[in-house]
C-alpha cells in the first residue's frame, strides 16, 4: 500500500491534476470533498473522459473521475484487496480511515507482497521514471 496517497480537491481541474500526476510521476490521484473521498481519477481517465471526449483542461475533475470508488479499510487484509481487484476488475484501491483517504493499493502492490518474483512485482519495484 502507498501510504499518504496524493490528493485533489473535487473542484480542481483536469489540468491540475494531470500536472499533480506528471509531477509526482503517478497514474491516480484521489478526490476528495473537505478532505473525504469522494473518488478516483486516473490519467486514462483525464485521457478518455476528458480530452478524447473534447472537454476544456478547466472541466473539474469530478465530472470526469471514478465516483464513490469501492475501497478498503484500513484494517482489511491483503486476501481482502485481492478479492475485491478480482471482482470488480480494478487495478487500484483506495484505503480509507473514517471515510478520509489512508492510503491506496495497486495490483502491483499485491503482486509484490504474494509473489516478489513475478514480472509485475520487478516492475512495481522499480525505481520511478524520471
Amino acid at each position: 500500500m502507498t501510504a499518504d496517497p496524493l490528493t485533489v480537491e473535487s473542484s480542481a481541474t483536469m489540468k491540475d491534476a494531470a500536472e499533480q500526476m506528471r509531477n509526482d510521476d503517478t497514474g491516480a490521484i484521489l478526490v476528495v470533498d473537505g478532505g473525504t473521498l469522494k473518488g478516483i481519477v486516473t490519467d486514462r481517465d483525464i485521457a478518455v473522459r476528458g480530452v478524447a471526449d473534447g472537454r476544456s483542461p478547466d472541466t473539474p475533475v469530478s465530472e470526469v473521475c471514478t465516483s464513490d470508488p469501492v475501497t478498503l479499510t484500513v484494517d482489511q487484509t491483503v486476501e481482502d484487496a485481492i478479492r475485491i481487484a478480482r471482482d470488480q476488475r480494478i487495478r487500484r484501491i483506495p484505503v480509507v480511515q473514517d471515510g478520509r483517504p489512508a492510503g491506496i493499493v495497486s495490483l502491483g502492490d499485491l503482486a509484490m507482497e504474494r509473489d516478489e518474483d513475478s514480472a509485475l512485482a520487478d516492475i512495481s519495484a522499480a525505481p520511478q521514471n524520471s
